[in-house]
């Protein structure tokens, strides 16, 4: 993915945990700051007072939901990775291929429910909210199972599975229809001796806005393209005013994302991560809760007992 110019330009002077790398003595204190804590008696008397809490989750969540990553050794749809499909490239040299791959995924999903990770996400938002406090989760999935468990402030950075847009005049539109268009009904066998289904491109999904008839896309980010620049301002903006940040699910290697909490625990943010190992960031990190999320994230976010609901 594309590193977007805001964060760039922030953390360009801040590498090394926030400090400048041109100070030797800071980067000493960096590389010898205190690992992180596991204590989640700590973490629930931070959670408490917060008022703007911001929760960056990735394919770790989805994943305790059966959803395939397509990451890492076995991550393969018949014989390509998906690094191979989610190109502007491939899809421009076979539409029909790359859309046999999204409406498998799309099929997939609709067979999908929240897991206990994203309910208890979506029950502290609603619960936060009568007390005048913000929940706010930036997600790198694509998948909506936050919005189907409930979710109503959710910033989607790589789109939607159920979102196209028309390669023609780009309207945007979400999209639930199973299958998407007739000529992808049982298509997509992700078997690697399944052989391609070859649709022409008037028979895959067309845009509906009067008078158009363009060839729709999924409406995700593909490798090689940059992120919507109305989606990043609004992360900004929420990054910039939370007193509490949560990385949940997330392998903090994939840019721009991977900047985002380190980003916020340079300035002093209280950063808890919640993930099944440590990843490269969780040095830069206050807390770190070790295990499935759907198992450590329900005790962190239940209700405190300071809370006061009316």
């Amino acid at each position: 993915m594309c590193l977007f110019q805001f964060t760039a330009r922030r953390l360009v002077s801040q590498a090394h945990c926030g400090l400048k790398a041109s100070s030797s003595k800071k980067q000493k204190f960096c590389l010898e700051m205190a690992r992180p804590s596991s204590n989640m008696a700590d973490f629930r008397e931070v959670f408490a007072k917060a008022k703007h809490i911001a929760i960056i989750t990735g394919a770790g969540v989805s994943a305790e939901s059966g959803v395939p990553t397509f990451r890492g050794a076995g991550g393969f749809w018949r014989k390509w990775q998906a690094q191979e499909l989610a190109t502007p490239g491939a899809f421009a040299r076979n539409p029909s291929r790359v859309w046999e791959f999204y409406h498998y995924r799309r099929e997939v999903m609709l067979s999908k429910h929240p897991n206990p990770a994203h309910i208890a996400i979506a029950e502290c938002e609603k619960r936060l909210s009568k007390q005048g406090r913000s929940v706010v989760v930036i997600t790198q999935n694509i998948d909506e199972l936050h919005r189907k468990a409930g979710t109503k402030h959710l910033l989607e950075i790589h789109g939607s599975l159920f979102k196209t847009r028309c390669t023609s005049c780009g309207n945007v539109a979400s999209n639930y229809k199973s299958p998407i268009c007739p000529a992808l009904a049982g298509k997509g066998a992700p078997d690697p001796e399944t052989q391609d289904a070859a649709i022409p491109v008037e028979d895959l999904p067309q845009c509906e806005e009067d008078g158009c008839n363009g060839l729709l896309r999924p409406h995700v980010v593909w490798f090689g393209e940059a992120l919507d620049p109305d989606v990043l301002t609004a992360v900004e903006k929420e990054l910039d005013i939370c007193d509490l940040c949560l990385v949940v699910g997330t392998s903090s290697v994939v840019y721009p994302a991977a900047m985002f909490a380190p980003q916020v625990s340079a300035r002093g943010v209280p950063v808890a991560e919640f993930n099944m190992e440590a990843t490269p960031a969780t040095n830069r990190f206050r807390f770190h809760f070790p295990g499935p999320c759907g198992t450590t994230l329900p005790p962190a976010l239940a209700r405190h007992e300071t809370e006061i609901i009316s």
